[in-house]
Order: structure tokens, then C-alpha cells, then sequence
């Protein structure tokens, strides 16, 4: 017969083991049941990532059609309609010589081919505004440069740059947002500025923001703010329009992490 000391030891080993499967089996449970929170949590995650790429593919879509509109409008009322002029002061050149007045053709020839530079002109600025070569070549900065370079030419205001940030954004982003300036500052212009600032910054948060900044008229249309949101829609991103400090408009560009920085 065992004596009652054993039998005290045996039952204290049983409960210890006792104790120690049932706090295996409630660790082994919450391990569960961790595992599949963040197995539904993952999940969710994808699901949102994918809608979310889904909506974008769907924008990048609508803003291609508008960049298609805009570019046969801009051919349409530009260079087409110039061309047409000039043919037709190419006949009225042709007239005059068949009827034996050369010196009243002579003036149509060289109004026609005075167009005719204005036509390849515009030409290279469309070009230009489509992709330029040099924010392929030499990239983002050096694209807005030229462009501020270009303003500063033909406008005569003055355009101060600080782009440092801009050069850890992603590849795509950088296209985007250059196309989202260049429509920036074209609608700064017409507002006849002095003075006209583009910056691009990095928060803390990782959040790009891009600030163009003029001290012409007060921007009030809101037709030009939808003409920037729908380049900026392109990067997931958001625009306020706000009165300068002393006058002008403050354009304020906001891109998130996830869009900023995508290859």
C-alpha cells in the first residue's frame, strides 16, 4: 500500500502536468487564434489593396481618354485650323501668279510661311508638353527647370524651384506630378504673377507635397482647380486651393506613401 506521501506527491505531479496541458492547449488556442485574426486581417488588407488598384486602373483609364481629348482639341484649334489658313494663302499665292500679279504674291508667300514657323513652333510645345525629351533623359528636375526656364522666357516672371524631395519619388510619380505642375503653373500664368515658387516636399508620414505659389490674382475659377484634379487623381492624391499670404494662390498638392514612392 502506498504510503499517503507518495500518493500527496503523485497527485501534486498530476496537477502540474495537468496545469501545464491545459496551458499548452490555452497557448496553442490563442496561438489559433491570433493566427487567424491576422490571417483575416492580411486578407482584408489584400482585398483593400486590390479595390484600390482596381479604382486606380480605372482613373488612370479616364485620365488617358481626357489627355486624348484635350491634346485633339488642342490640334483641332491650334495647328489644324493654322494649316487651313495657310493653304488657303497658298492659293490665293497661286492665283495671283497664274494671273500674272507676282507682286501681290509675293507678300501672301512670306505672311504664309510666318505661320507656317508659328505652326512648327507650337508643334514642339505640344510636343513637349506631351512628354519632354529631357524629363526622360535627364529627369525630373531638370524637366521642371526647363519649364521654368520656358515661363521665365516667355512670360518674363520670375520662378523659383526647390525640388530636393522630388528625387525620391517613384518613376511614375514623377511623370504625374510634372504633368500636374506643368498644368499648375500654365493656369499661374494667365493669372499674370511677378513671382512663382514650386516646391516639393517630404513629411514625416512619408506623404509628398507639392506647393505652386504665385503672387498674381487670387485663383477663383473653378474650372482651373478641376483641370489640376484630374492630373492629380491619377496619383491617388489631393489639391486645395487657398489665398497666398499677400496676395496670389497657394496650389497644394498632396500624394500618398504608397503612390509616391511606386517604381
Amino acid at each position: 500500500m502506498p504510503s499517503p506521501s507518495r500518493s500527496a506527491s503523485r497527485s501534486s505531479t498530476s496537477r502540474l502536468l495537468l496545469g501545464a496541458l491545459t496551458g499548452a492547449a490555452v497557448a496553442a488556442l490563442v496561438g489559433r487564434h491570433r493566427s487567424s485574426a491576422t490571417v483575416r486581417r492580411l486578407r482584408a488588407e489584400g482585398r483593400e489593396r486590390e479595390a484600390e488598384r482596381t479604382l486606380l486602373a480605372g482613373q488612370l483609364v479616364t485620365a488617358e481618354q481626357d489627355e486624348r481629348r484635350r491634346l485633339a482639341l488642342a490640334l483641332h484649334d491650334g495647328p489644324v485650323q493654322a494649316l487651313a489658313g495657310i493653304a488657303l494663302m497658298h492659293d490665293a499665292a497661286l492665283a495671283a501668279l497664274a494671273e500674272g500679279r507676282p507682286d501681290e504674291a509675293a507678300p501672301i508667300v512670306r505672311g504664309a510661311a510666318e505661320r507656317e514657323r508659328e505652326v512648327v513652333q507650337a508643334l514642339r510645345d505640344l510636343s513637349f508638353a506631351l512628354e519632354p525629351v529631357v524629363l526622360r533623359d535627364q529627369g525630373f528636375g531638370a524637366a521642371v527647370r526647363q519649364l521654368a526656364d520656358q515661363i521665365e522666357t516667355a512670360h518674363g516672371i520670375s520662378v523659383a524651384l526647390d525640388l530636393g524631395a522630388a528625387e525620391r519619388l517613384g518613376e511614375k510619380a514623377k511623370v504625374a506630378l510634372y504633368q500636374t505642375i506643368r498644368e499648375a503653373a500654365g493656369r499661374a500664368v494667365g493669372r499674370r504673377p511677378r513671382k512663382l515658387s514650386i516646391g516639393v516636399e517630404e513629411q514625416p508620414d512619408g506623404t509628398f507635397s507639392c506647393a505652386i505659389a504665385d503672387d498674381g490674382v487670387q485663383e477663383r475659377r473653378r474650372a482651373a482647380v478641376e483641370a489640376i484634379e484630374e492630373r492629380v487623381r491619377v496619383l491617388r492624391g489631393r489639391v486645395s486651393v487657398e489665398a497666398a499670404s499677400g496676395g496670389g494662390t497657394v496650389v497644394l498638392v498632396r500624394i500618398p506613401p504608397y503612390v509616391a514612392t511606386r517604381a
